[in-house]
């Protein structure tokens, strides 16, 4: 059994000419930067103490800590030695977790580093009193499950989601627990009836953040990635949207292409694509979105709706292009894309979709997030932006093409043809990528 702290216990452990300093008493926060030759009383009644070794420890340096109220079971003593070994080990922090403890501490080389000394026991390895700690954020590899998982260039696990799911992560800690992301929204509907706007793409989020490997992201990648703990992420893979289902006698809406779906990934959120404008019984521009929607062709110039709606940074997709009234083509403009706006229509063709934009975030670079193409009476259609699939249709071809799934690519405007809807918008997807060696 433990005794309680004394004098003796304190003469039989310390070194002669320590210097004792006065009792530390937490207070919630509290730290104590160690200097050799001294003796520190901690007190944890209140809350966890922090205690900093010397940083340039010399042979024979010595710390000593003592127990004041018999609590660091309660509230533990935390030892940081910042870039030296403990008994030749590299953890950066060590918990003291027994009551009455007094810990020696004497510095002996850069391979052995502190070697210690518990109340009157050697200490050899840290354990028993000595546990891995896991106070101010010490640094542990990720482990999780969910999704498809592959492990890329050796030290790196790539998690994948093509529909909802969770993130469950049983540990991760500080500095190593950082991951990267890919976050993708649903693809709008391409617009309908007559010369409908195509589907913008689905907002497009990703972070590289350098601690994750060497792959080549997108220009849209954040630098700063996404600090996660131990527990469970629902995941959400946004749809979709529907295209306009070409009927002239609706309301002013029935034909608009039908907006994407959120992606949701933690505290990242990507805009569904704004659906793509209509034409027919009545003339609507397109919606805002990750990327806006194309406008329709009519009487009059129909604007895109805009891109990067909700507004983030970097932003997540760019607005549709303008639908042009001039005959002979009555061009409706393109959707919106990550990469790029959506191009105008002109007076013989629909404007294509903006480009998407290509990552390697799982391995092998692949081009997602293009908005669809504008429709036009002729004599062509435009064409889907890269990483979309979504073309428009032009007047021979009655039905817009639907984006590719899991790309968040916008769909393809529709023309006059009976019963010809707008494309279909792709879906989304998320992909997490971390260090997990």
């Amino acid at each position: 059994m433990t005794t309680k702290i004394s004098g003796d216990n304190i003469s039989a452990i310390a070194n002669t000419g320590v210097n004792w300093n006065a009792v530390t008493v937490a207070d919630g926060s509290t730290t104590v930067n160690a200097s050799a030759g001294n003796g520190y009383i901690l007190d944890t009644n209140t809350g966890v103490i922090e205690v900093f070794l010397p940083s340039s420890p010399t042979r024979g340096d010595t710390v000593i800590l003592v127990d004041y109220a018999g609590t660091f079971a309660t509230n533990n003593v935390i030892v940081n030695t910042g870039t030296t070994n403990l008994d030749s080990t590299t953890t950066r922090q060590y918990s003291l977790t027994t009551n009455d403890t007094i810990a020696e501490f004497v510095y002996i080389d850069s391979t052995k580093g502190w070697i210690t000394r518990i109340n009157t026991t050697t200490g050899t390895t840290p354990s028993g009193v000595f546990t891995d700690g896991i106070y101010d954020q010490d640094a542990a590899y990720i482990n999780a499950t969910g999704g498809t998982v592959a492990t890329v260039d050796t030290d790196y696990k790539v998690h994948s989601f093509t529909g909802d799911g969770c993130f469950v992560v049983t540990a991760g800690q500080g500095s190593l627990a950082i991951v990267d992301y890919l976050v993708i929204a649903g693809g709008a509907g391409g617009g309908s009836a007559d010369h409908g706007g195509g589907g913008g793409a689905g907002g497009y989020r990703e972070a590289k953040t350098g601690n994750n490997g060497c792959y080549t992201a997108s220009p849209l990648a954040n630098p700063v990635g996404l600090q996660i703990s131990p527990g469970t992420y629902p995941i959400t893979v946004g749809s979709g949207g529907a295209g306009g289902a070409h009927n002239p006698g609706c309301g002013a809406d029935g034909n608009r292409g039908a907006p994407g779906n959120n992606s949701i990934f933690s505290t990242i959120t990507s805009g569904g694509g704004g659906g793509g404008g209509q034409q027919g019984s009545g003339i609507q521009p397109g919606l805002p979105g990750g990327s806006g929607g194309g406008g329709a062709s009519g009487g009059a110039c129909i604007p895109g709706g805009t891109g990067n709606t909700p507004p983030v940074s970097p932003p997540q997709g760019n607005p549709g292009g303008t639908g042009i009234s001039n005959a002979p083509g009555y061009g409706a403009g393109g959707g919106g894309g990550a990469g790029a706006a959506g191009q105008n229509g002109t007076n013989t063709n629909g404007g294509n979709g903006g480009n998407g934009v290509t990552t390697s975030i799982n391995g092998s670079p692949a081009t997602r997030g293009g908005g669809g193409g504008g429709a036009a009476l002729g004599p062509s259609g435009g064409v889907a932006g890269s990483g979309g699939s979504g073309g428009g249709a032009n007047g021979s071809v009655g039905q817009g093409g639907n984006g590719n799934s899991n790309s968040g690519g916008g769909g393809g405007g529709s023309e006059r043809q009976p019963s010809s809807p707008g494309g279909s918008g792709g879906s989304g997807l998320v992909i997490i990528r971390y260090k997990f060696q």
